[in-house]
């Protein structure tokens, strides 16, 4: 099989994946809003967390994964690595975009403000930034080996960033909520939550797979057609 027929099949996967997890989060939230209960302290705006954690964690989960591929990368230089480094930054921006979306839209009618520069939303905006600087560096710099080292370095920070952030909340006096589901003894939340939340965060961990899927193997044609655009220079 060649490089552009797997690009085109991972493609394919992607895109099934994608459709069927987006199909499978609706599903979530028809549960949420219908048929799981009313948190009884901040009532309804309560719900926006069976969106909001998951599309955190996958954020997180994005950026980790540029991270590590970003030090594969600098051990053994395939471009491989970077293409899929690169492909999962992306897909972070995208998420990290959701979270600090509903975010705020929770905080109004909870904390009465729509933003506070406590550590927890600091530093998320902080890793925010850090890969939209990732993603202008690719695109401003031009010779393909200089792009992935000097996006590696970057990705490798923001690696770096992802377990301070979960640590914020324990580390420092925040309005934040702390962890519910990775905690030390066990998850605190009812059951009929527990579940919609759990289902939540598998349907939007598979998106994650589906969409780094498809925007990998966007990056492998790409690079495929400029090669060839280079070749008949």
């Amino acid at each position: 099989m060649t490089p552009r027929d797997r690009a085109l099949q991972y493609a394919r996967r992607g895109t099934l994946l994608s459709g069927l997890m987006l199909l499978a989060l609706a599903g979530v939230y028809v549960r949420a809003l219908m048929f799981t209960p009313v948190e009884r302290f901040q009532g309804p705006a309560q719900k926006i967390f069976y969106v909001h954690a998951p599309a955190a964690w996958s954020a997180l989960l994005a950026f980790a994964v540029t991270g590590l591929l970003s030090l594969l990368y600098l051990w053994l230089r395939d471009r491989r690595l970077d293409l899929a480094a690169a492909a999962s930054a992306e897909v972070g921006l995208a998420f990290s975009v959701i979270m600090l979306t509903t975010g705020p839209i929770w905080a109004k009618p909870i904390w009465g403000t729509w933003w506070t520069w406590d550590a927890r939303l600091t530093s998320t905006l902080f890793i925010f930034l850090l890969f939209i600087g990732y993603t202008v560096l690719r695109g401003a710099v031009t010779d393909p080996d200089m792009r992935a080292r000097y996006s590696a370095v970057v990705g490798i920070m923001g690696l770096v960033l992802v377990p301070f952030i979960h640590f914020t909340v324990v580390l420092f006096r925040t309005l934040h909520p702390e962890p519910i589901l990775m905690k030390p003894d066990k998850p605190s939340l009812p059951p009929a939550m527990l579940v919609t939340l759990l289902t939540s965060f598998g349907v939007f961990t598979l998106l994650y797979v589906g969409f780094l899927a498809q925007r990998y193997a966007f990056g492998v044609l790409e690079e495929l057609r400029a090669e060839e655009a280079a070749s008949r220079a």
